[in-house]
């Protein structure tokens, strides 16, 4: 029964979707994923300093996203998350995986890659991974046919001005499963944005004549910032501003390449971040706009992310979401849109197509999501509609006002505390600033309610709780 509503939901999206060759192919999925971008670092959620036509026209002609966050505001365990549809504790992952990390993404875990070879696809991904650097646990082991890019964020390199002597070995470049150029240098950093872009069009080149999944994790804007010399000192914006001018420029030449080969209609182009700034880096970092904090925190400037999605007959142009998602749930819509059987282990996404799609009375299938940080910290849920947050009794990094770092060199965070639970209304008060737990108990109770479900299931090292539902991360001995 499951699979015939899964068919029928095909055909149904198929057939509306119009135009010459749509209902003849499964819809190619082009998936970009920044590093350390704000959600006020595009031009159409109000940048400043630099323009994005680009990244604009992908907003023009599909939706904007305005209330779309990672599940943690740190780099592999929000690409565990966006590529499993589970929470990353649920699979084991926590922070940022170094280069001495000895574990990853376990084979018995389904990545989107891996979901959409059920159907037939072609899946290619450049850029940065950061789900474990050893072979067992590299992209060409878990669904994507070919692979360039870093392993892991591209500070961890001992030309970082800020990495001890001998904090890190040399950075080395993949492809496929062989490492390409064993020492990274800073011209070959300045580089990569533009290797990544031209095999991200290559691929589309060589698969336009079957479904595809391309999937583009930039390195940028994460620190150390590099640019090519095209747009070297092109932006009132400084450094920063030229590297987003860079990435806009690599979204026009993927966009270039889908209308070459007249793949628009057939194509949902995503594009997000893994989390929010960085905002020690000051200069060299983005913005989080009007929500407070930044990267590594779940206040909203770290978790809430921009969202674009195109794709001309399925999402109405021009329009905007204020729906509460989060990456979370891009794998189980990805797996109703094309017929896909949904990994047989337990996730945490919900299919949101009519949320994508903008259904007239669609609502959030979740009851609550939840936010988790360092080792399975829970620090904050939210109601799944979005109004209403608890940040949950946590420490957490913050400037306290002060400004970020110049040149690429941050300054020191000072620690902060929720000494008790503290209740926001997101609807009315975007910054977090006002605790509403004493005026609204019931809500806090509520909330409180799913905290504790979810500790049941994925557990809290803030409360000493082991989940009954979480699974281990690979492990090399």
């Amino acid at each position: 029964m499951r699979r015939l509503l899964l068919l029928f939901t095909l055909a149904a999206v198929l057939a509306s979707a119009g135009g010459a060759g749509s209902a003849r192919r499964l819809p190619n999925i082009v998936l970009i994923f920044a590093d350390d971008l704000g959600y006020a670092d595009l031009g159409c959620f109000g940048a400043r300093g630099y323009t994005t036509p680009h990244l604009d026209r992908l907003g023009a002609e599909g939706r904007r996203f305005t209330n779309f966050h990672v599940s943690q505001a740190v780099c592999s365990a929000s690409r565990a998350s966006l590529l499993t549809g589970c929470y990353a504790n649920r699979i084991g992952i926590h922070g940022a995986l170094g280069p001495n990390s000895r574990h990853g993404i376990a084979d018995a875990e389904m990545t989107l890659a891996e979901l959409v070879k059920q159907k037939g696809y072609a899946t290619g991904m450049v850029g940065k991974w950061h789900l474990g650097h050893l072979p067992p646990f590299l992209p060409t082991r878990h669904g994507f046919d070919e692979y360039l890019g870093l392993p892991y964020s591209n500070d961890m390199w001992p030309e970082h001005p800020e990495a001890h002597a001998g904090t890190y070995p040399p950075l080395p470049l993949i492809d496929g499963d062989r490492v390409v150029d064993s020492e990274v240098t800073a011209a070959d950093q300045a580089l990569l944005t533009t290797r990544y872009t031209e095999r991200a069009v290559q691929f589309i080149d060589r698969n336009h004549e079957q479904p595809f999944l391309l999937y583009v994790a930039h390195t940028m804007p994460h620190v150390p910032l590099f640019v090519s010399d095209r747009l070297r000192g092109k932006t009132a914006r400084g450094l920063f501003g030229d590297v987003i001018a860079e990435i806009d420029w690599s979204v026009g030449q993927i966009l270039g390449a889908l209308e070459r080969h007249r793949l628009e209609r057939d194509t949902l182009v995503i594009v997000t971040s893994d989390n929010g700034p960085w905002l020690s880096y000051g200069e060299h970092a983005g913005s989080a706009g009007p929500f407070r904090e930044g990267k590594g925190t779940a206040w909203e400037g770290g978790v809430r992310v921009p969202c674009l999605m195109r794709w001309p007959g399925q999402l109405p142009a021009g329009s905007r979401s204020d729906a509460f998602l989060m990456t979370i749930d891009l794998l189980p819509t990805v797996a109703r849109l094309i017929g896909a059987a949904l990994p047989p282990h337990p996730g945490d996404g919900q299919d949101v197509w009519p949320l994508l799609r903008g259904t007239r009375g669609a609502r959030n299938p979740h009851d609550a999501y939840y936010f988790y940080y360092e080792t399975n910290q829970l620090q904050a849920v939210a109601t799944g509609d979005g109004r209403w947050k608890l940040q949950l009794p946590h420490g957490y990094r913050t400037l306290g006002g002060r400004a970020g770092g110049a040149g690429g060199k941050p300054v020191r965070y000072e620690q902060a505390k929720v000494e008790s639970a503290e209740l926001y209304d997101l609807k009315r008060d975007l910054g977090e600033t006002t605790d509403l737990a004493a005026t609204h108990p019931d809500r806090v109770r509520q909330l409180e309610a799913f905290a504790a479900r979810a500790r049941d299931e994925l557990g809290d090292s803030l409360s000493q709780r082991a989940g009954a539902g979480t699974r281990p991360a690979g492990r090399i001995r």
